[in-house]
């Protein structure tokens, strides 16, 4: 193989075990909210704004079938609601309820915590540069695999 596949084969295997680790993170912190990460994923995108599902969907990186379900989920359980897009009338917009801005909120002192021990064990800088380099690697992906 050459250097650039291995380099490819490198990076890919990379983000698949930092995904499984964030994923495992997440799964723990959400828990004891009563949710899990993919619904604090789903859920996390629309407390800023409300958005229809495509949109949390482009924002997450995941498939708008699935964003579908986990978000009829949240619906169904009183931690989301669908209210009308003025923009389009088919695509409702996702936004979380109180019920569901208590969850999160029961949620973040774990997160801050586990935060502020990530940074201490990485250092400031190494974290941004850490935030940088993924930055750069997204947008690179982007760039090759949107179409024109």
């Amino acid at each position: 193989m050459t250097e650039t596949g291995e380099l490819l084969s490198g990076l890919a295997l990379g983000s698949f075990r930092l995904n499984g680790q964030f994923l495992q993170v997440a799964e723990g912190l959400a828990r004891p909210a009563g949710m899990t990460a993919a619904w604090w994923q789903v859920l996390g995108a629309v407390l800023r704004e409300p958005l229809p599902v495509a949109g949390v969907a482009r924002v997450m990186g995941m498939t708008r079938q699935g964003v579908q379900r986990i978000a009829d989920l949240l619906v169904e359980r009183g931690l989301a609601e669908y209210r009308p897009n003025p923009a389009h009338r088919r695509a409702k917009l996702l936004q979380p309820t109180a019920a569901g801005r208590e969850a999160i909120a029961k949620i973040n002192p774990g997160h801050q915590a586990f935060a502020d021990r990530l940074v201490e064990e990485l250092g400031a800088d190494v974290a941004r540069d850490c935030l940088a380099a993924l930055h750069r690697l997204s947008t690179a992906l982007d760039h090759l695999t949107t179409p024109s």
